[in-house]
């Protein structure tokens, strides 16, 4: 059985860093295609980074230079370094993983950055 659980999330301020870690179970993450989300609210969940299984990372443009995907293989797990958080920032950031056969999701962790 697949299991996708992000953490790390949290209320933080303007300027601050936090890290999402998203641990899989039933799967590895080094063998398959990931990324992370962002759902904010009253709005689509939009693709923030993603990670290829060759190691490709791409991120979107709101958050180049600002936030970083990355895979911890020993730990089964992918992070999302995101440094300067801002308030467009905030929401529910999920995690995915793409096999061959079907997609895979976490159940979400909440960042909310607010002075």
């Amino acid at each position: 059985q697949v299991q996708l659980v992000e953490s790390g999330g949290g209320p933080v301020q303007p300027g601050a860093s936090l890290t999402l870690s998203c641990a899989a179970s039933g799967i590895r993450f080094s063998m398959n295609d990931m990324g992370w989300y962002r759902q904010a609210p009253g709005k689509q969940r939009r693709v923030v980074a993603t990670l290829t299984a060759g190691g490709t990372s791409s991120v979107a443009d709101s958050v180049k230079g600002r936030f970083t995907i990355s895979r911890d293989n020993t730990k089964n797990a992918v992070n999302l370094q995101m440094n300067n958080l801002q308030p467009e920032d905030t929401g529910v950031y999920y995690c995915r993983i793409q096999t061959i056969f079907r997609e895979y999701w976490g159940q979400g962790t909440q960042v909310t950055v607010s002075s």
